[in-house]
């Protein structure tokens, strides 16, 4: 039986009684008879997979593998996940770099079967940081059964701040938060833009990005995250917004204005 944990409310609330219990909650979780199965097995087995068709084929370490990296929804897609993993991510034209969503380069770089890369499922390190992120993610989703946002909110909190901290340049950070589906929802949601703006031409979404940015923190600077304050500050508004949002037309001006300003 998975640990199914507690979020007691949504919005701000429940995002501070998430944090004080956090490490208790992801350790129980964690324990669970199931997800401890899936990952011992995945220890003890994913050294003997020397290509692409090996993991693929292997439907329990694939669970692990895809799930490391929120893909779960793909455990079917055979076909499609093999070429991601067999193109790598060395050549401008392989599949996981036409793909409007990052984590499919990272699932491939995990693994290293692409041309000119080395592949990976020996090596004892990558594959248990693989499985501390299964179980990271696993407990994320859990948490979204309950309230999505609060999924959102929990995978901001380490790969924001993660690239906050990175070398990377501004901009390669605006296209990464873009291409990161759990990121480009935190941002359209906090900063009060619209869904259709994936549809239009990425250069003016970046911009339109950093000026609304700009508009409510004074920076469009992705580095300014890595400033705890700075942190809560996009995350309390982006559960403010979500609250409201969930709540539809049903919500006074009052009662909007009230929760914006709580955060």
């Amino acid at each position: 039986m998975i640990f199914q944990p507690v979020v007691p409310t949504d919005g701000i609330g429940g995002w501070k009684f998430l944090q004080r219990t956090y490490d208790t909650q992801f350790e129980t979780f964690s324990k669970s008879a199931q997800l401890e199965r899936d990952t011992t097995y995945f220890e003890k087995n994913i050294g003997e997979v020397k290509t692409a068709a090996d993991l693929v084929a292997n439907k329990r370490l694939l669970r692990v593998a895809l799930g490391a990296f929120g893909l779960s929804e793909d455990i079917n897609s055979n076909y499609f996940i093999q070429k991601i993993l067999e193109d790598g991510t060395e050549a401008d034209d392989a599949l996981a770099n036409r793909l409007s969503d990052q984590r499919y380069q990272d699932f491939s770089k995990a693994f290293g079967f692409g041309p000119g890369e080395v592949r990976k499922t020996g090596f004892l390190t990558d594959m248990s940081a693989v499985v501390s992120q299964h179980k990271t993610e696993s407990f994320e989703q859990a948490v979204g059964e309950t309230d999505d946002s609060m999924r959102v909110a929990l995978y901001a909190q380490r790969e924001l701040t993660e690239l906050a901290e990175s070398d990377s340049s501004d901009t390669a950070k605006w296209f990464t938060i873009m291409g990161l589906p759990p990121l480009r929802e935190m941002f359209e949601v906090a900063l009060a833009l619209p869904r259709g703006l994936a549809k239009i031409d990425l250069d003016q979404q970046l911009g339109i990005f950093k000026d609304k940015l700009h508009s409510v923190t004074g920076s469009s600077d992705i580095s300014q995250f890595t400033e705890p304050d700075a942190m809560e500050r996009l995350t309390n508004l982006y559960l403010a917004r979500s609250q409201i949002n969930g709540l539809g037309d049903g919500y006074s001006s009052g009662a909007t204005a009230l929760a914006l300003l709580q955060s």
